[in-house]
């Protein structure tokens, strides 16, 4: 199919390029296929060479049904690291997962084997072919890296025979209608080559790998590239900070102080961009200037805050080299385990007695806790029986994936347990205030009715507060919801305290405002770790919306602790801000898991799935499953998720993505540290 009239027209334009060819190095952007398997942009290959590495490349696709396309360039460009560019290339020639693409800059020496993750080939033979091509690649023999290559790739198939059948013939039947037809062919493909290579030139740089710069990009796309953003980095962060606790358990604070400084820096950058983006979201309206500006600066900030975290990534991974210590990780990994699962039962009855004393609705953040713990120690053993298995067979990193993914998985178990406790406290807790501050609202019910009221405003506002109270009194009797009674409590109680305030002198304002600000600062500070904890361990479903409104009451919070002792009233309306946006941000979620496919809640369970479906509603596999198209990693929002229902059956691959291998949870780094790290330099 691909011999005869292709191959002789590929190699006269080999030879043609290589003879007019001899230019300055160009860096080169992302380039279309031609007819053949082998693309020579950068001239490094004679046309005897050109001739036997297509020939092999015919015979691999004879013998194992596998295309293996090469590519040479002086250097990359848009994107100029290797990954991205190879992707892009496969991706914009619309290669299918039995279609491989290596890509080479000869002056700039890096290459990289782009590969469909649904393909054939395991991430680890991907890697073995890698490194099978090097040795030719640093000779700069080109035509040997590509033989290498095919026959890598043939012993990894299963087809050992490796050396190319016979060489095409044919040649000599055409006569001078094929000479003919063969140089004209070859002008005309250098002359492609020309306008292609001035085109790429006087392209304009993109925002991002495939991505136009977003000056040039429509506002509306612009908002959904700051959303994805947002959650891809979110993402991130959330599972380093998980990772670095691991770290900081085995290795101590001194040797893991240069990854929370990293830390720390990139969740300053997503905070900046979490508060721009409440902006954005505010009543306020915004100028089409202030928008683009806007989500201009968040793409930006997360970018930074990906890139911050991405220089720690290599070094984290030596610090921790879990493969190298295999068994005595998988055996802390089981331990733990086993403390994890002790505490699911008592969570079960823990919230089976709040049941009895609470309504249906204040328990929602921890309805389904005891399941989803269950579910991720359910995942977890199926992991850590996978790890004993490749420590048998003396395959430490595959081990290494296996017990990261189990150790993740055990985190969150334990972190859904304690939600239930920590919920108990809180409810607890909000009962108590709101009983106190029904007695409080009584006697400014009483002031007020105390002070001269000449427009009736502070009679109406006695009214509103003796209705809130009797409702108060009935949601903390029967099916209590003490939170919703608080809430509706502090709300009147603001209106009458406005009021109120306009005739009692400054000292007196001060010191209402820190009597009411212990109780709200301990609400806001209820209410942010209630939304924390659910939006955590299940931030696989949870979209940008609240984890921004997240984000913001936490630094809401922050700031009302900052004013507490200085500006009691700014203090108070900043601790009542961070209680308003935290129940935002939960009822945001939950909206979010619920269109999660159906799969929300107590279905998430069980249906021997080995807890995979828990482990993806958790965010532990979260970057697998939810890339799209070619890129290294990253969410892209939470546009993957349409097929997820479908397409899960044997949690294998991503359905499409040109990332490798095996489902995987995430590491510390930013949303490139979630792809195959592959390639390099010669």
């Amino acid at each position: 199919m691909r011999k005869g009239w292709t191959t002789a027209l590929t190699l006269s334009a080999c030879a043609l390029i290589a003879g007019v060819g001899a230019s300055a190095a160009a860096a080169t952007a992302p380039v279309q296929l031609g007819a053949g398997y082998i693309l020579d942009d950068a001239g490094v290959m004679d046309s005897s060479g050109a001739a036997e590495a297509q020939e092999r490349l015919e015979q691999l696709y004879a013998d194992t049904g596998v295309d293996l396309y090469a590519v040479f360039v002086d250097e990359f460009t848009d994107p100029a690291d290797s990954e991205s560019w190879a992707n892009t290339v496969a991706e914009q020639n619309g290669l299918g997962p039995s279609q491989y693409l290596l890509a080479v800059a000869v002056d700039s020496r890096q290459y990289y084997l782009s590969a469909d993750s649904a393909g054939p080939l395991a991430e680890d033979q991907v890697v073995r072919i890698e490194a099978d091509i090097r040795p030719d690649l640093s000779a700069e023999d080109y035509s040997g890296a590509v033989i290498a290559a095919a026959d890598s790739m043939s012993a990894a198939l299963g087809d050992d025979a490796g050396a190319p059948g016979a060489a095409p013939g044919g040649g000599s039947g055409f006569g001078t209608v094929l000479i003919l037809a063969v140089v004209l062919g070859g002008i005309a493909l250098v002359a492609w080559l020309f306008i292609r290579r001035r085109r790429a030139k006087a392209a304009p740089a993109p925002g991002g790998p495939g991505q136009a710069p977003v000056e040039q990009v429509p506002t509306e796309e612009l908002r959904r590239r700051a959303a994805s953003a947002l959650v891809e980095t979110d993402d991130a962060i959330k599972t380093s900070e998980q990772e670095l606790g691991f770290a900081r358990a085995q290795f101590g604070d001194e040797a893991t102080a240069a990854f929370v400084e990293a830390l720390a820096a990139a969740r300053t950058d997503l905070d900046e961009a979490f508060s721009l983006q409440q902006k954005l979201d505010d009543g306020e309206p915004d100028t089409e200037e202030q928008v683009r500006a806007w989500n201009s600066r968040i793409v930006e900030l997360c970018e930074r805050a990906n890139t911050r975290l991405d220089e720690r990534a290599a070094e984290f991974d030596e610090l921790r080299k879990l493969e190298q210590n295999a068994p005595e990780a998988l055996a802390r990994v089981q331990e733990a385990r086993q403390r994890a699962a002790a505490t699911v039962e008592p969570a079960r009855e823990r919230l089976a007695g709040l049941t009895e004393q609470y309504a249906p609705e204040a328990l929602v953040t921890v309805a389904d806790n005891p399941d989803q713990a269950a579910d991720r120690l359910e995942f977890a053993a199926a992991e850590l029986a996978e790890a004993q298995q490749a420590l048998g067979g003396g395959d430490g990193g595959e081990a290494a994936v296996s017990i990261r993914a189990a150790e993740d998985a055990v985190a969150q178990a334990e972190q859904l347990s304690a939600a239930v406790d920590t919920l108990a406290v809180d409810l607890a807790l909000a009962e108590k205030n709101a009983t106190a501050l029904i007695a409080e609202l009584e006697q400014d019910v009483a002031a007020a009715n105390a002070l001269p009221d000449a427009d009736g405003r502070l009679a109406a506002a006695v009214t509103a507060a003796r209705q809130q109270i009797d409702t108060a009194r009935g949601q903390l009797t029967g099916a209590k919801r003490p939170l919703a009674a608080l809430q509706g409590l502090e709300a009147v109680d603001d209106q009458i305290d406005a009021l109120i305030r306009a005739v009692r002198d400054e000292q007196s304002q001060a010191q209402r405002a820190r009597q009411l600000l212990a109780q709200v600062m301990t609400q806001a500070h209820a209410q942010v770790r209630a939304a924390e904890d659910f939006i955590t361990a299940r931030r696989g479903a949870v979209g940008a919306e609240a984890r921004t409104r997240l984000a913001e009451a936490g630094a809401s919070l922050v700031r009302a602790r900052q004013l507490e002792a200085s500006d009691p009233q700014q203090a108070l309306a900043q601790a009542q801000r961070a209680e308003q946006l935290a129940a935002q941000a939960i009822q945001s979620a939950q909206n979010d898991v619920g269109a999660f496919g159906g799969m929300g809640g107590g279905g998430m369970s069980g249906g021997g799935s080995g807890g995979m479906l828990g482990a993806v509603f958790g965010g532990i596999v979260l970057n697998s499953v939810l890339g799209g198209g070619r890129s290294s990693g990253g969410m892209g929002g939470l546009g993957g998720l349409g097929g997820l229902a479908g397409g899960m059956g044997g949690f294998g691959s991503t359905g499409g993505g040109r990332s490798r291998g095996r489902i995987s949870p995430g590491s510390f780094g930013g949303g490139g540290t979630r792809g195959r790290r592959g390639g390099g330099r010669f």
